[in-house]
């Protein structure tokens, strides 16, 4: 199976609760305004956002007023543009801008952020790039035995400290090391612990401090890993996050098994943020770069 149609069998939960409701909403019924109503709550309630929802919402009412929209199939024609607008181009991590690249990972624990950091790894090092990776999530022993396993697999190298150890002396070593053995990309783990949200803000910013110091350019992205099944509490963690450190980039999780697919909009279109990855599944190579237009083509074909 190529990967779009993996795609369109991922976002099945999601286009059920989209495409399916809203076909099942307008079966035999005139397009006016309690309909447009109707819709405007499907939207709403799959996580696209009530920015999104209030948009398309508006575009449909002037749709039926020109007398364009007529039927189900108007009506899905025009949500179906409006999203592929708001979801705008691709963007993609471009690791030539800089040698080293260095690449910020953050997100909340139980994400698959690990996960995603081993993935990343394996895909740059099957391009033939030399990776380091960073144990930076010294709060955890676990974490840092994960990072060591995705190294192994990956065929990456790895800094790591003690567990307990600063995190930023992680980060900064991975760093110079880069820059000594002339590596092409640096991927940086954080810890993922929310309990205290000023304690995250001053460790993360350390970090950043830190690894400027080694390096003014860096970051380079600053990558929060979400998974797509919280649906909103995923576009506040996105929030929180980009208050802190400032974001380039999400890599969206687990969209396969959700029907909250729908938070990709919500997230770019009250955020600004481009979805730039997204998980659809277990295997090394599920996790892909983020191509809006496929996305919305799979959820309506």
């Amino acid at each position: 199976m190529g990967f779009f149609e993996r795609l369109k069998a991922g976002l099945a939960k999601t286009k059920d609760s989209i495409v399916q409701r809203i076909d099942n909403v307008l079966i035999n019924r005139k397009i006016d305004a309690e309909a447009l109503e109707d819709i405007e709550e499907i939207l709403i309630t799959s996580d696209i956002g009530a920015e999104a929802a209030t948009e398309i919402i508006d575009i449909l009412r002037a749709g039926v007023r020109s007398g364009e929209v007529q039927g189900n199939e108007d009506v899905k024609a025009y949500i179906q543009k409006k999203l592929a607008d708001i979801l705008g181009n691709s963007s993609v991590i471009d690791t030539a801008k800089a040698s080293p690249f260095v690449i910020l990972v953050v997100g909340v624990n139980g994400v698959g952020k690990t996960t995603t950091i081993g993935k990343l790894a394996s895909r740059f090092t099957s391009e033939g790039k030399s990776v380091i990776l960073a144990a930076g999530d010294t709060f955890r022993a676990a974490a840092i035995e994960q990072i060591e396993l995705w190294a192994g697999r990956s065929g990456c190298q790895i800094i790591k400290h003690q567990s307990g150890s600063d995190p930023a002396a992680v980060a900064f070593d991975a760093v110079e090391a880069a820059k000594a053995r002339g590596a092409d990309v640096v991927i940086i783990d954080t810890a993922g612990r929310l309990h205290t949200k000023s304690h995250l803000m001053e460790e993360l910013r350390k970090i950043d401090r830190v690894i400027k110091k080694s390096l003014p350019s860096a970051p380079h992205e600053t990558l929060l890993v979400l998974d797509a099944t919280t649906g909103q509490n995923a576009l506040r963690q996105a929030q929180l996050f980009d208050e802190i450190v400032g974001l380039d980039g999400i890599a969206l999780t687990k969209l396969d098994g959700t029907a909250k697919g729908g938070i990709v909009v919500a997230i770019r279109k009250e955020l600004g943020i481009p979805v730039k990855l997204i998980g659809i599944g277990e295997g090394i190579d599920d996790l892909r770069d983020f191509d809006p237009q496929d996305f919305v083509k799979a959820l309506f074909e």
